[in-house]
């Protein structure tokens, strides 16, 4: 039986009067590539956040490798994760050699200081940069990229320390179709990989799952619409209840698209 990686029971968040996430019971086993798909507002980054060690419940259980948040120190937590997000991107100085930004990883520090490295770490940024094609950038600045480019780094960056569980969030967002087919791509490769990490990824286009993604889940005002296997989850019926509009699903040739009906 695979083991799971993170699990929610009865999870919700309130800021306020405002309930970001209503009751979510969910479970990631080892094996799994979940993507999340949802409007604007549905609390997807929240649950992120949750999974990320980032962020309490106001109530309900989150498990994560085994411990439960609360109970554990998030800092021994949190380099067992991989996360990219716009958040995180935000931090990157442009200056930061690429590289550098992807061996600083392992020490969960963004911008080289005065850590030390060894072989090995450089040997692993240097083994995920050919992994995603970015190798000839290893000496460039980060700032100097195209989008696409930045957020292959971002994605090589967030494997650097071997995790147990890989965070995307809308990591294709604000790249023209050329940069996003070259990321669905490398994910791909990554997700169809059966030595990669559990993975989640967030989005709201299905233009952007890639192959190898498992399962799927539909969030909706804060409120799990329905969760599970891919091709059994993502359906017109359960995107249109998740947008609240007429919406149809369609397959071909291995990617995903969504209309209105």
């Amino acid at each position: 039986m695979a083991t799971a990686v993170a699990e929610l029971a009865g999870v919700t968040v309130t800021r306020g009067r405002a309930v970001l996430l209503d009751n979510l019971d969910l479970r990631i086993d080892e094996d799994q590539r979940w993507v999340v798909i949802g409007p604007n507002g549905a609390g997807k980054t929240t649950m992120l956040q949750l999974l990320a060690a980032q962020l309490h419940p106001t109530s309900g259980i989150v498990g994560l490798l085994g411990e439960v948040v609360g109970t554990v120190d998030v800092f021994e937590l949190r380099p067992r994760i991989g996360l990219t997000s716009s958040a995180l991107a935000s931090r990157i100085p442009r200056g930061e050699k690429v590289r550098d930004l992807v061996v600083s990883a392992a020490y969960a520090v963004v911008g080289r200081w005065r850590e030390t490295y060894d072989e090995w770490d450089f040997a692993r940024a240097d083994e995920l940069l050919q992994q995603f094609r970015i190798a000839e950038f290893a000496d460039r600045t980060f700032g100097t990229l195209s989008s696409g480019e930045q957020k292959r780094v971002q994605v090589a960056r967030a494997l650097m320390t071997d995790p147990e569980l890989l965070l995307l969030d809308e990591p294709a967002s604000g790249l023209d179709i050329a940069g996003r087919e070259a990321l669905v791509a490398t994910l791909s490769e990554l997700f169809t990989d059966p030595h990669s990490p559990a993975t989640v990824l967030v989005t709201h286009h299905l233009e952007e799952i890639p192959q190898g993604v498992t399962h799927c889940l539909l969030l909706g005002r804060g409120r799990i619409v329905a969760a599970g296997p891919l091709h059994e989850t993502l359906t017109s019926d359960n995107l249109s209840a998740t947008f609240e509009m007429p919406l149809a699903v369609g397959l071909v040739d291995g990617r995903w698209t969504a209309r209105g009906a």
